[in-house]
């Protein structure tokens, strides 16, 4: 039971999130009325995709450090399992938008930022599938995934802030958190975080786990 309690915790956050996110009361608020509610789907899936990142880019590091195999497999299934938070929360954002900006996309270096950053990468899962080598791969793969990181970064949360841009906290426009997260939404908001995060994780634990499985089995064939 004590190896279980976060999958728990996770599983009953996200139920929590998924009802309260639909019946709880929200700010009446112009354009966004009930579409607001995206706000613990959407944002809560980017900061699972971030954390995940974040946690690739320290495995990358540490197997640099010691060439550790188990490292480069944790800087594989976290980005996996990252980049689906990713294309989830392009696909809610993309909903989300077409009912307040108008259409599905814009020209918003926000949305912008995202795919450019997706598709570098997209780039890193090609370049592992180019090189034979697994020590090599891992390797190559463990820079590349430093320089991916850096640039996703970048891309979405340092250029937005220079331009104009119509998401909220970027290009000038306050955060949520200023004119409309008040006390109820953050009592599903946090936690909705909280729960994506630890699905995240769960997931890329899985994929870890049938990552050395299969390992094993090719070793002993």
């Amino acid at each position: 039971m004590k190896n279980y309690w976060w999958k728990i915790l996770c599983a009953g956050l996200l139920f929590y999130t998924l009802v309260a996110g639909f019946i709880t009361p929200v700010p009446r608020l112009d354009i966004l009325n009930e579409s607001i509610r995206n706000l613990y789907f959407h944002v809560p899936m980017w900061f699972a995709m971030m954390a995940l990142l974040t946690v690739s880019l320290v495995a990358s590091i540490r197997y640099l450090g010691g060439y550790k195999s188990r490292f480069d497999q944790v800087a594989l299934q976290a980005a996996n399992v990252s980049m689906l938070l990713g294309v989830l929360g392009l696909l809610t954002g993309m909903l989300w938008a077409n009912f307040t900006w108008g259409k599905p996309w814009t020209n918003d270096p926000k949305l912008n930022g995202v795919a450019i950053g997706m598709l570098t990468y997209l780039a890193y899962f090609v370049l592992r599938g180019s090189i034979e080598d697994p020590a090599k791969r891992a390797r190559i793969s463990a820079v590349y995934n430093i320089f991916a990181y850096v640039m996703f970064m970048v891309f979405i949360n340092v250029l937005p802030r220079l331009t104009a841009s119509l998401h909220p906290g970027n290009g000038g426009n306050p955060g949520f958190d200023t004119y409309d997260l008040d006390s109820d939404m953050r009592l599903v908001f946090y936690p909705a975080v909280f729960g994506w995060i630890l699905l995240g994780v769960w997931l890329m634990s899985q994929r870890v786990r049938l990552a050395r499985i299969s390992e094993k089995l090719s070793e002993t064939n």
